[in-house]
């Protein structure tokens, strides 16, 4: 198949990264692709989540962000650009990335379980952009793991990848400690408030 320059320069890109071999506290610990830049509303509560606990996205592979923790994004579909999902898999590990969150709609998306296949043993989190995705996301044979999210809910995905980054980052484990805390202290206070002002002034005060 005849690929566009637009697609043989990011393969090269990828591979030139790849053949670095950069200080992984220089390179992206996740990455978030997507099969179609239509879905990035839904993914952005992927990016949301990582944000939250401190990460910076990275755009610029030689010039990384003074965050320790970083990300990158890009589009990737698994049925128009297959060389492009191949090099991105293949490359993933020595251009540093711990974990990939990968995002598809349609009764066809295949992007996450390919990944998965492809990037292996890459931790994969599959995020399924529609209810009739999500057999699709998760329907990877036995020897061929996907962790995956329910449809639409990429800012779970995003914790998860924090999660399997904090087994070896003591710094991400507060972060994520602190901010269930917050959820908690959250629920205490809206619970306390629906007590003590009563349905009906609770809801006036909103």
């Amino acid at each position: 198949m005849t690929q566009p320059a637009e697609i043989t320069d990011l393969i090269a890109q990828l591979e030139t990264e790849a053949d670095q071999q950069r200080d992984p506290e220089t390179t992206p610990d996740v990455g978030i692709i997507m099969g179609s830049d239509s879905d990035l509303p839904t993914m952005e509560g992927a990016y949301d989540a990582l944000l939250a606990l401190g990460f910076e996205e990275q755009t610029d592979f030689e010039n990384p962000p003074e965050s320790r923790f970083t990300f990158e994004s890009y589009v990737i579909s698994a049925h128009r650009t297959p060389g492009l999902m191949y090099a991105y898999c293949e490359t993933a590990a020595d251009r540093g990335l711990d974990v990939i969150i990968a995002g598809a709609g349609g009764k066809s998306a295949d992007l996450p379980n390919m990944t998965a296949s492809i990037a292996y043993p890459i931790p994969v989190i599959g995020v399924p952009v529609q209810e009739k995705s999500v057999s699709s996301v998760i329907g990877m044979p036995t020897g061929a793991p996907i962790v995956a999210v329910d449809a639409g809910k990429s800012f779970n995905a995003g914790l998860s990848a924090a999660q399997i980054l904090s087994r070896e980052h003591t710094v991400l484990r507060d972060r994520l400690n602190d901010y269930h805390t917050d959820l908690q202290a959250g629920v205490g206070t809206v619970s306390k408030q629906l007590h003590d002002l009563g349905r009906d002034g609770f809801k006036n005060q909103q």
